[in-house]
């Protein structure tokens, strides 16, 4: 399910292979977000040319819109989307950071509403295990209560209290053989309760293991400090999973930890803003020095973005709010996020990490004011 290949000498970043139904990624790796079944201007086509070979939906989202019977009906997730990469899918649980969704949290399950329909409904371990199974990802998330990052000790202790219970209910429920289960540990930003988080999770017969409830707005810093706290309570045998990172400079200090997998919607959010990535940092494609720059976006690039077209094609594709521009945008962050993580990985391979660690953390470096 999972090896390991190498480790590098001077930190805990390591590569390895997934490996789930017939399908592999190579770790580290980066998921786009496909909350309803597709990444933003997206297509799967895209995504094969990129090298992407997996992604996250959202199995709740999936399941009160279109509905679990037609994507069943459909053969699942693979053959619905069109997508044949490695699907992970979400169980809900970070939904309670979503207004439109959330209603409460009871020691049964999460009470949300359908922002479709406005019915309110309580959804339970159980429900997010047959949910995830019919569905037919190749990877579900147990049922988690991610409390407000920034939330009150007692308040956190009492969604750790319902994370636990919850994670082994979902081990219960779930009976997909051909279906990987990973656990999610969290505890704010309590050291003490990532670290209860972290062993109890890590203990239970999970598949994986991830870290949730971070990158919500606690700043680089605490976020690194809080990472580190859970990780080194799990086992290195198991695949590590810390969910809703993408900044390069917080994905390379996580696999300078130990972390295998990342999600995040982060690149093509800011695709659709206007900001790209390149390697020598974060552009502005929107601003007036490029309405006439006939260069590509990043020379060092070969995407086909970067190949066939100018920044001031893009950067007036943008500012006219084009549905090309925004997908061309996306193409290109998700081709040098990818670029990225291949990088990351020879450089554990040969021994060099550090090196790129460093130049990323020049490149890219967050502005932390926690």
């Amino acid at each position: 399910m999972f090896k390991i290949i190498e480790t590098d000498s001077k930190n805990k970043g390591r590569t390895g292979v997934l490996s789930v139904n017939n399908r592999k990624v190579e770790t580290p790796f980066l998921m786009p977000c496909a909350t309803k079944g597709s990444v933003k201007c997206i297509t799967p086509a895209d995504l094969k040319e990129i090298g992407t070979k997996a992604w996250i939906s959202n199995s709740l989202v999936l399941s009160l819109n279109p509905g679990v019977e037609v994507i069943k009906k459909a053969g699942g997730l693979h053959t619905f989307t069109g997508y044949d990469g490695v699907i992970f899918t979400d169980s809900g649980g970070f939904q309670a950071d979503r207004e439109s969704f959330y209603l409460k949290s009871e020691n049964k399950g999460i009470v949300f509403k359908n922002p479709w329909h406005g019915k309110n409904f309580l959804y339970t371990p159980k429900d997010a295990m047959q949910v995830q199974m019919n569905l037919g990802s190749d990877v579900a998330m147990a049922l988690d209560d991610m409390p407000k990052v920034k939330a009150g000790k007692k308040d956190v202790e009492k969604s750790l209290e319902r994370t636990h219970r919850w994670a082994q209910e979902c081990i219960n429920f779930h009976s997909r053989k051909k279906q990987l289960l990973f656990g999610i540990c969290q505890g704010a930003l309590y050291a003490d309760l990532r670290r209860a988080s972290a062993e109890y999770i890590n203990g239970l017969d999970f598949d994986g293991v991830a870290i949730g409830g971070l990158a919500l707005g606690e700043g680089h810093a605490a976020m690194v400090k809080a990472m580190k706290q859970s990780i080194k309570f799990l086992d290195d045998t198991k695949i590590r999973y810390l969910m809703g990172v993408g900044n390069p400079s917080d994905i390379v200090e996580a696999v300078a930890a130990g972390v295998d997998c990342f999600d995040s919607a982060f690149h093509t959010q800011n695709a659709r803003h206007g900001t790209l990535f390149t390697t020598q940092g974060k552009i502005k494609i929107k601003n007036a020095a490029y309405k006439n720059d006939s260069k590509a976006i990043d020379k060092n690039c070969k995407c086909y973005v970067c190949k066939n077209f100018s920044r001031a094609f893009i950067s007036y594709q943008m500012r006219m709010n084009e549905p090309t521009g925004f997908r061309l945008s996306s193409y290109h962050n998700l081709a040098f996020m990818q670029d990225l993580m291949g990088k990351i990985q020879s450089a554990i391979q040969k021994g060099s990490f550090e090196t790129l660690r460093k130049e990323i953390k020049q490149k890219y470096q967050v502005n932390d004011k926690s």
